[in-house]
């Protein structure tokens, strides 16, 4: 009989040597858990994210969360981590690279901009194999490409996409400063009385409700600003809103809305049920969030750049289906038909970097 116990087959992988690595003025400025994940590229994020967690990733000799923005001389401790072949990346399916692909609306041999369709997460996680940004990585293996910001899975329109470390740092630094300027266009419950609205309510990412993240307003959270505004009324049934957000917060249009006393409709986790039911009978099966535009100047040069994506079909049509309900039009505008005056061209600006 043979004494010998069998090792499990998981202590034969070897483990990645511990490291410690200086960061360059080219790494700086990126969230620790994106640098994490381009250095551990075959890792699940939820381990990435595990490793942050426990403490095993040190930046200086601390434990920092997945938002801290790591600095030109910072020293991050690389943890020993397991490479299993079953964590190799698989492939996105070609019918999410053609979608991505068909929706890019914008492109120079600095950045990308997708017109991104709803339903589809910019990344891999939370369940989800893929995203936008794993399909056009095996669309365009040879590029360096990285998200500049995030959309909600749900929420449409124009995202951001670099194809070179610079201009990532380069954008990233004009978020910081409040130089990229992002306008949504939104569906709110209710007749909106409050004219042109700037909400200034920090918040908090740290709930959990049901195992799901639920930001709320809270005195210690983050800085967060909304202004509203007001395009075209529904009677008291909705309101479509415009809104720019000089900050960008997890759920920040959704919870601020909520706040203000009217929910975007079709938002099923900061939402009015009853409202989203009467729309979903109107067509709405999504939160009613698109993001129109993006504008900026790039910087050294100051070149204006600017791109919009126009509301989809499917919006559209629940616009239209609202229209014989009693409407006006916000202070200054024209009443128009709904169609005609959402469905704007993207404006494409060659960037100058």
């Amino acid at each position: 009989m043979n004494s010998e116990i069998e090792e499990p087959v998981y202590l034969h992988i070897p483990k990645s040597p511990v490291e410690l690595r200086k960061i360059t003025g080219d790494e700086a400025g990126q969230r620790v858990d994106n640098f994490l994940m381009r250095h551990f590229k075959t890792v699940p994020r939820s381990r990435v994210y595990r490793l942050l967690r426990k403490g095993e990733v040190r930046v200086n000799r601390k434990k920092v969360a997945a938002e801290y923005r790591i600095a030109e001389g910072d020293e991050v401790r690389l943890p020993p981590v397991r490479i299993e072949a079953s964590d190799a990346p698989g492939q996105p399916s070609m019918s999410l690279i053609e979608l991505i692909e068909r929706a890019v609306i914008f492109q120079d041999k600095h950045l990308l901009v997708i017109d991104k369709p709803a339903g589809v997460a910019v990344h891999g996680g939370s369940g989800l194999s893929y995203g936008v940004i794993e399909a056009l990585r095996a669309s365009r293996p040879r590029e360096t490409l990285e998200l500049v910001h995030r959309l909600d899975r749900d929420t449409s329109g124009c995202l951001l996409i670099t194809r070179d470390r610079a201009t990532l740092v380069a954008l990233h630094a004009l978020i910081r400063e409040g130089g990229l300027h992002k306008t949504y266009l939104a569906l709110v419950a209710g007749s909106w009385q409050l004219g042109t609205k700037r909400i200034d309510a920090p918040l908090s990412t740290e709930n959990r409700q049901h195992g799901s993240r639920h930001v709320r307003v809270a005195s210690a959270g983050k800085n967060s600003v909304s202004i509203f505004k007001p395009v075209q009324f529904f009677g008291s049934l909705a309101t479509l809103m415009e809104v720019d957000i000089p900050t960008g917060r997890t759920h920040q249009i959704r919870v601020h809305a909520e706040f203000a006393g009217h929910p975007l409709l079709g938002d099923d986790k900061y939402g009015d049920r009853e409202r989203n039911a009467e729309l979903k009978h109107m067509g709405l099966k999504r939160t009613f969030l698109h993001a129109q535009s993006v504008a900026f100047e790039w910087p050294a040069s100051l070149v204006p750049f600017h791109v919009s994506a126009p509301l989809p079909v499917e919006l559209v049509a629940v616009l239209d289906t609202l229209t014989p309900q009693k409407r006006k039009v916000a202070k200054g505008g024209t009443v128009r038909k709904t169609s005609a005056v959402l469905k704007a061209r993207a404006v494409r600006k060659e960037t100058k970097f």
